[in-house]
């Protein structure tokens, strides 16, 4: 049987190359086993005991094997002092890495030596003598409240496929300051329609009760009853208030395509993801003239310092309106 050219050809590459020796693969980089060891069991601490995401433990992971990497097999962690940590920074900003990367990879640093501190494996931590890099301040770009109750109130464009789960998305993100795994890990349990809150799991197995009422509610009372329909035709039961059209849980992955797609039907730019709406809810809080602290709560946040950069972006804002209105300011 004759073969079509491209066939022919591509059947006699495949003998030439079958035929020629294999490239060696990259032999693995060793680490020392106790540099192993400890990496795994901060990972383990990190899971079990705060809570962390996939993502975060994903993360963790990967900075911290660079790390290992790089000090090589004969290591332990007594013999690692803020030298051998500005080297394998310099490494990086020579691999072509951002500052944001590096910086994130000394954040990694800094923590899992906290924690092996705390554990009694050092006596001190070498990365505190190794200084964080100057990263430029860039404030998120938060929609307006205008752009919010545009989208919110003309409802959920044609190609929403769940528009009821859709908009009691975008009302929990945005109504309540919610981070995205916070929404996806709500349970029916969870929602205390008596008390007019919700339940919600926040960072380090940390609880909190946000408010419940007005659009965020009705936006509930609206899904649940369609939830239910999904659930029935799909044959499935779940305790997860967020579903997918086969009756599933919804992943954090998904919540981001749906936000993404839905803010951009409405005219917003292509950047908005799940936090944009949490800026939006810190920033339009502060703005209205909500306190600092209440805010805090809110939002779940440890540190005020860390809810203080809304702060920044209402300031931000303030000037911006000021150089756009004013007339002096032209």
């Amino acid at each position: 049987m004759r073969l079509p050219v491209a066939s022919a050809v591509s059947a006699r590459a495949k003998h030439r190359m079958s035929s020629l020796p294999k490239a060696a693969e990259p032999a693995a980089v060793k680490i020392a086993p106790e540099i192993q060891r400890g990496i795994s069991k901060f990972l383990d601490h990190l899971g079990s005991e705060k809570n962390a995401s996939a993502h975060t433990l994903r993360a963790y992971r990967n900075e911290l094997r660079r790390f290992a990497e790089y000090l090589g097999p004969d290591i332990r962690w007594k013999d690692i002092d803020h030298v051998f940590i500005r080297g394998f920074l310099s490494s990086l900003h020579a691999q072509g890495l951002s500052k944001v990367s590096v910086a994130r990879a000394l954040a990694s640093i800094r923590s899992i030596y906290k924690w092996l501190a705390r554990e009694g494996l050092v006596q001190q931590n070498p990365a505190k003598l190794v200084a964080t890099p100057k990263l430029p301040k860039k404030l998120p770009r938060v929609p307006t409240l205008e752009e919010m109750n545009g989208l919110l109130d003309s409802g959920m464009p044609e190609s929403s496929a769940f528009p009821e789960r859709d908009r009691a998305i975008f009302e929990l993100l945005y109504g309540c300051g919610l981070r995205n795994s916070e929404l996806v890990g709500i349970e029916l349990a969870d929602i205390q329609e008596s008390n007019g809150v919700i339940l919600v799991r926040g960072k380090g197995k940390k609880q909190r009760y946000v408010p419940l009422e007005g659009a965020a509610e009705e936006a509930l009372h609206a899904y649940r009853p369609e939830r239910q329909k999904v659930l029935n035709i799909a044959g499935k039961t779940t305790r997860r208030l967020f579903i997918n059209q086969r009756g599933g849980p919804l992943t954090t992955r998904s919540v981001g395509r749906i936000v993404k797609q839905i803010a951009v039907a409405r005219g917003l730019p292509p950047d908005v993801h799940p936090h944009t709406l949490r800026h939006a809810f810190g920033t339009h809080m502060l703005t209205e003239g909500a306190d600092l602290r209440a805010i805090q709560e809110l939002l779940g946040h440890e540190r005020l310092s860390t809810t203080q950069k809304y702060t920044q972006l209402s300031v931000s804002h303030v000037m911006d309106v000021y150089d756009r209105t004013h007339p002096r300011a032209k």
